[in-house]
């Protein structure tokens, strides 16, 4: 998995609407085809990965890093992986500092977790079993 670093790769893909949300998060989805002053967005095929957390939505520092890399670390734990494609988690609404007092807690990291494993399980490339598709007709 690549990362998105660029400005224009995030233009790119947040161009189109979310492909999937969640409560607090929003996925979108742009083609790896796109160019940018001549040179292609993306030079290699293969799922590219983004994260944008405003600070309206986390104020703290410490709190976007620790979701940052918890988004990182639950996509790169896929099982089967995400599509190749340009991905970017957006941040849509914030984490009750009531609810979760410390930005480095483990409730919080936890409860993004099991809500970034149900918005990349949305797009997560399907299994192939050949079994179930021959059953399927």
């Amino acid at each position: 998995m690549q990362r998105i670093r660029n400005r224009a790769q995030f233009q790119a893909v947040l161009a189109g609407p979310p492909v999937a949300k969640t409560a607090h998060f929003a996925l979108h989805r742009g083609a790896l085809d796109g160019a940018h002053e001549g040179r292609p967005l993306f030079a290699v095929a293969d799922a590219w990965l983004g994260v944008l957390l405003p600070k309206r939505w986390a104020r703290r520092a410490v709190t976007r890093n620790t979701i940052r890399r918890q988004i990182y670390e639950t996509a790169r734990a896929v099982p089967v992986g995400l599509p190749h494609a340009a991905w970017v988690v957006r941040l849509r609404s914030e984490f009750s500092r009531k609810q979760f007092v410390s930005a480095t807690s483990e409730p919080l990291k936890r409860a993004v977790r099991a809500e970034l494993q149900q918005l990349l399980g949305k797009v997560a490339k399907a299994p192939a079993n050949p079994v179930e598709a021959n059953h399927a007709g």
